[in-house]
């Protein structure tokens, strides 16, 4: 079981792939493949080193909304196919808080904001998948040193 004392901020990923809504869509694609990702937490800047969460735009967005539509996509902006309604997630809110969002809303990934939507980093289900992994390894190391005990014992 995860955790309930970890919150969004301690397992988050402070390093985020970014986009503007101004953004080619072109481009934002040539961002994913060079960054290996497949979203972008789309950001209006309000100072430097200080977003403010306006979006989401996913590698499915694009397909959908470029390929699929047979559209062209030297007219469209990331403005244009990136999801509004994004589901974030506060600093402080829990780990087991964060997965039932994810469940509830069927994302896999939500970025991690403070105050006034400010970008602080994103969870991912695979983030949230290596820490269950970690206390599975830890929950089967502690039955096995209590079966290695009562082995001892009853001898």
């Amino acid at each position: 079981m995860l955790s309930p004392s970890l919150t969004a901020g301690e397992v988050c990923t402070r390093i985020v792939a970014i986009a503007h809504p101004t953004l080619a869509i072109g481009e934002a694609a040539r961002v994913m493949r060079e960054q290996q990702v497949g979203s972008l937490v789309v950001v209006e800047d309000l100072a430097p080193q200080d977003r403010r969460v306006v979006g989401m735009l996913t590698d499915r967005d694009i397909a959908l909304g470029v390929v699929a539509a047979q559209a062209d996509p030297q007219n469209l902006r990331v403005a244009d196919l990136m999801s509004r309604d994004v589901v974030t997630a506060r600093e402080a809110d829990s780990i087991l808080e964060v997965l039932a969002t994810m469940r509830r809303k069927a994302v896999r990934r939500v970025p991690v904001v403070g105050p006034h939507e400010r970008l602080i980093g994103i969870v991912a289900i695979d983030d949230l998948l290596a820490i269950v992994a970690e206390q599975m390894q830890a929950l089967a190391a502690a039955v096995g040193a209590a079966q290695h005990h009562e082995q001892r014992v009853a001898r």
